[in-house]
This record gives C-alpha cells, sequence and structure tokens, in this order.
C-alpha cells in the first residue's frame, strides 16, 4: 500500500467550504521530524482514517512498530489535522509493554508540542490501552507507573475469569419461630441460627471495626449496641476467637426491602455502584488492599453463639466407632 492506493488526497475543512490535500501536509510533518523511516502503508492508512473520521481519530499503532512507526505515523497525521482545524483523539495500544510504550508515547507527544508551539497537544491526545486487560494486570500498571489515560477491558469483564458464577444458597434459619440450623463436614457451609438484626461498630479512628449479629429477642429486650458500652464480640464457629468492643458509633445495617412486594424504590446501577464505592471508601486501606488484605471481623453477640453451638451439638449425629 502507498498513497497512490488513497482515492482522494483531499480532506474537507471543518467549515465545509473547501478542502486541501491532506497527504502534502503529512509529508510536510514528515519532512520537518526527519521521520522517512516510518511505514508508508501505515501513513497510508492512518491518512485515510483521518478523511472517513475527521473528528474521531483513534489510531491502533502496532500494526508494525509502536515506537518506531505507529506513533510517529499517528502524530503526523495529528499534526496535519491540527493544522487545519481538526482535532485527533489518540493511540491505541494493543500489544507489547504497556506502561513503557505510554510513557514514551507521552514523551512524543510532548516533544511535537514544544516543537511546534501547540499548547495542550500532549494533554488532548490520549493513550488508550487494551489486550486482555485484568484487575491483575491493572494492578500492576498502577504498580510500575504510567500515561494511559483509559483501558479497554472487555474480555475479562464479560466473562469474569476471577469468579465465574456468583453462588447463592438459601439456607432456612428459622421455621414457626424456632431457630434451624444447616450442618455440614464443610465448616464454611454451617449457617447462624435464628432471625437476627445485623450492626456496624465503628471505633474512634472513624472506621468499621466489626459487624455484628444479634437475634432479634436479644435486641427486644436488652437493646441494640451502644456506643460507649463494652459488646462481646464472638466468632461464629471459632470459640477460641472473641473480642470486647467499645464503639464509638453503632449501625444498623438490615433493611427490611421485601414484604410480598418492595418496600422501597429500587435504586438505579448508577446509584448502586455510587453506594458500594462509598462503602468501600469507608474501610480502612488495609481491608481493601490488593495484596494480602485483612479479613474483616463479622461476628456474633454471646446469646447468638451459645444458641448456635447448643443447636448444634443437638443437632449433629453422634459417630459410633468399633
Amino acid at each position: 500500500a502507498s498513497f497512490d492506493d488513497l482515492p482522494t488526497r483531499m480532506i474537507e475543512l471543518p467549515d465545509g467550504k473547501q478542502s486541501v490535500d491532506l497527504v502534502e501536509l503529512v509529508l510536510k510533518y514528515r519532512e520537518q521530524l526527519n521521520w522517512s523511516h516510518t511505514n508508508n502503508g501505515e501513513l497510508a492508512a492512518f491518512i485515510a482514517y483521518c478523511q472517513a473520521f475527521p473528528t474521531g481519530v483513534l489510531a491502533l499503532v502496532d500494526t508494525y512498530d509502536t515506537l518506531v512507526s505507529g506513533i510517529p505515523n499517528f502524530i503526523l497525521c495529528a499534526l496535519a489535522m491540527n493544522e487545519i482545524g481538526y482535532k485527533a483523539l489518540g493511540i491505541r495500544l494493543d500489544s507489547g509493554d504497556l506502561a513503557y510504550l505510554s510513557l514514551e508515547a507521552r514523551k512524543m507527544f510532548r516533544f511535537v508540542q514544544e516543537k511546534f508551539n501547540i499548547p495542550g497537544l500532549a494533554t488532548w491526545l490520549k493513550i488508550v490501552a487494551s489486550n486482555d486487560i485484568g484487575e491483575d494486570t491493572l494492578y500492576a500498571l498502577n504498580q510500575q507507573g504510567h500515561s494511559i489515560d483509559t483501558f479497554g477491558i472487555g474480555t475479562h469483564l464479560v466473562t469474569c475469569q476471577n469468579q465465574p458464577a456468583l453462588g447463592c444458597v438459601y439456607k432456612l434459619v428459622e421455621f414457626d419461630g424456632h431457630p434451624r440450623i444447616k450442618l455440614s463436614q464443610e465448616i464454611n457451609k454451617v449457617s447462624i441460627p435464628g432471625k437476627k438484626i445485623l450492626f456496624r461498630l465503628f471505633g474512634r479512628a472513624g472506621f468499621p471495626l466489626v459487624d455484628l449479629m444479634l437475634t432479634t429477642e436479644e435486641v427486644e429486650k436488652y437493646g441494640e449496641p451502644k456506643p460507649g458500652e463494652r459488646v462481646m464480640c464472638r466468632h461464629p464457629l471459632d470459640p477460641t476467637k472473641r473480642v470486647v468492643c467499645v464503639p464509638t458509633q453503632v449501625l444498623q445495617l438490615l433493611e427490611c426491602i421485601w414484604e410480598g412486594k418492595p418496600n422501597i424504590s429500587i435504586p438505579s446501577i448508577t446509584e448502586v455502584r455510587s453506594i458500594a464505592m462509598k462503602e468501600l471508601t469507608s474501610l480502612r486501606h488495609d481491608h481493601v488492599r490488593y495484596l494480602n488484605p485483612t479479613p474483616y471481623k463479622v461476628s456474633v453477640s454471646e446469646l447468638l453463639f451459645e444458641t448456635m453451638h447448643d443447636l448444634w451439638r443437638q443437632e449433629a449425629p453422634i459417630a459410633e466407632l468399633s
């Protein structure tokens, strides 16, 4: 492919009243920058792209060589388009070392911005990265440092490879006013019996310390946990793990949203996301960090612990050895 393969060398100006020779403009900048080494076929393709979508040029620059040809060819077109009143959008990186290539691309943008005195060019030209990007890649890129503005996430967004299925199981916890328990040889599948109310206890620093489950009966009889009062928090499964908490703030988390029909207006997906992000920012950093996060405590009251383990002993069959 070459410039002779282009159907036309011309491009219509933004006002639509006249056209100019885009190839001539691009080659002018190529000569000024002494970038004659770039691939002609790729440059011709970028010119055709500019002619077809003058206000939406986002060029994939890794067809031949990202740094030697792709980015320089895009810059030549961006400079020519800027001269006649159009602004190219930027580039897309789809292979190679994305962090390194993005930093080098931004350096090249700054270089031509200064050389041709075009304020803001290195900022308005965006760098988009793709290539099977997932959570691990995003974390690694942020650790390395990069100059990427936008991530194109496709496969990992729609396939959820780290959690391919969301397991949801209905477990009965009360029947006819009596608590019920589900036992299992896998201890983490043992259910916590009875009708419960959930509270979040906050510490002096303003962060949540623990979420605490109490039976509805004990809340009705003794009241909910109060700031400044000592509260015993038990691990639901391990009798050796317990902690006394003196909260500075107590927040009831459980809200009934369905009694034969919805009790609340259903929030939009945007509102749900906003609430989730706000809740995440309320947690201590070590609970939400990517590597080795500190487990967040979810505990039961002393009464609920005793109720659960009494029922567990009653319902668990006794094995016989002979």
